[in-house]
């Protein structure tokens, strides 16, 4: 690197703090940047999924529109069908009510002409017995002159073949007269009968006729009644086609408006990688600012974190040699979940080790300076087995709660704590946004630096502290 002749190692050494300075600043914006399109994009994923859903929701209103429309026109004609069937229906009732009123009419002539009958019969009982009345005195005529001729004699003789010519005559009609009324009763019996039976049905042929009245009566009801069901339908019918075209004009301007978040969200998520692109260079600038002389505020961090990485390992490398802990053991990388946390906190083989060594390495060191929020090792997948004791509360009910102080046991692996986790240069100096649940987030610096053990990398120390 050429220098000017004017500028002296003081100036550059004001100029790589400078550019330090200007680096963090550069990354604290690209990194609240790069936060806010993180958010922005989850957004976007948020209102593609309730879009998706309304989507969704449309197709099956659409198609529910259609058997509606369908349905609706089946009632309409049904409708229709209905009513020529009622017409139908009200006219063959009015024929049958017409005919009806015949018979009735006929019935009744008949109780009439049958009471005249009856009458009629009545005066030929009477006359048939008037008759044989008279046949049976001139049988006893006959008898008495038949007697005289007797006494006659000879010249009675004659009278006496008259007498019983006259006798056979009144034998025969009072025969005829007996036969007629037998036969008279016979008839009278049976118009009897016949008036009987056309007073019953005359009685029945207007309960017909009643009864066919409130029939027609009913029917021109249900005809109304059936005739404002098809208007009802057909107008609901309408209704439903305008419902239909409506509900597919919602799924086109929805599907136009997922189209739309759709392209927002490709362009938040270049945006995105663009940033997170930005925040690498910043740091690699801040790296190289610092590597060259440039560290000024974060000089006395950066020995501070070398130093616990130093302190860890040691610890770890006593750990293994007196069976404490084997190789494999600690680098366990099979996460086991503890049951009913929220955050999911898991378990390795080598954490109840960390647990007993890293809190006299790591608590010591948040009191060593006010800006410091957390200093913990991480293993090189963002596992973070054993944190600082008021990160460590006993999990709640909360999961918000839980996000903020229950930080221990979890994996952290977005982009800052993977990076750190996995860098095995002398240190990493990142900014990044500290979730702390609930929303919330807070702008600081993460410095790092590689814990190795046996020639293997086992992951880092974060010393986080506030910008």
């Amino acid at each position: 690197m050429q220098m000017s002749a004017d500028v002296s190692p003081p100036d550059l050494a004001s100029e790589l703090a400078s550019l330090t300075e200007a680096a963090t600043g550069l990354g604290r914006e690209t990194v609240d940047i790069g936060g806010f399109l993180q958010d922005l994009d989850e957004q976007c994923h948020e209102q593609q999924r309730n879009l998706s859903e309304v989507e969704t929701q449309s197709a099956h209103l659409t198609a529910a529109g259609d058997r509606t429309a369908l349905a609706v026109q089946r009632m309409a004609q049904t409708a229709d069908q209905a009513i020529e069937r009622v017409k139908l229906s009200s006219n063959t009732i009015a024929e049958n009510s017409q005919r009806s009123q015949e018979m009735a009419e006929w019935v009744r002539a008949l109780h009439e002409s049958s009471s005249e009958v009856e009458d009629m019969l009545r005066a030929v009982q009477q006359s048939n017995t008037e008759i044989s009345d008279i046949a049976w005195q001139v049988h006893l005529l006959a008898v008495n002159a038949k007697i005289e001729a007797a006494r006659a004699g000879a010249a009675g003789k004659g009278f006496s073949i008259v007498a019983d010519s006259v006798s056979d005559l009144s034998a025969k009609t009072s025969h005829a007269a007996d036969s007629i009324t037998a036969t008279v009763e016979r008839l009278t019996k049976w118009m009897a009968d016949l008036h009987t039976g056309a007073q019953t049905t005359a009685r029945k042929a207007d309960s017909v006729l009643s009864g066919s009245s409130t029939a027609d009566q009913a029917l021109q009801e249900i005809e109304t009644h059936v005739d404002s069901l098809r208007t009802e339908a057909h107008s609901l019918s309408n209704d439903a086609d305008q419902s239909q075209r409506a509900s597919q004009t919602v799924t086109q301007a929805v599907q136009a408006l997922h189209d739309s978040v759709e392209g927002v969200s490709q362009g938040v998520d270049e945006a995105t990688k663009r940033c997170l692109t930005l925040a690498d260079t910043s740091e690699n600038i801040m790296q190289h600012a610092v590597a060259l002389g440039g560290d000024g505020e974060d000089a006395p961090m950066i020995t501070l974190v070398q130093d616990v990485a130093g302190q860890i390992i040691q610890a770890f490398e006593h750990a293994l040699d007196h069976g404490m802990i084997s190789l494999d053991e600690i680098f366990d990388d099979i996460y086991r979940p503890i049951p009913d946390t929220n955050p999911q906190q898991m378990l390795t083989r080598f954490t109840k080790l960390t647990d007993q060594i890293l809190p006299a390495i790591q608590e010591p060191i948040l009191g060593s300076d006010e800006r410091i929020v957390f200093c913990a090792a991480v293993d090189r997948n963002g596992y973070l087995p054993t944190h600082n004791k008021k990160f460590a509360q006993r999990p709640s009910q909360d999961p918000v709660w839980n996000a903020a102080h229950c930080r221990n046991r979890r994996i952290f692996d977005d982009r800052t704590g993977l990076k750190a986790g996995r860098n095995e240069k002398p240190f990493l100096l990142q900014v990044y946004r500290r979730d702390m649940g609930g929303g919330t987030f807070v702008m600081m610096k993460d410095l790092s630096a590689p814990i190795t053990l046996r020639g293997r990398h086992w992951g880092a120390v974060r010393l986080a502290y506030r910008l």
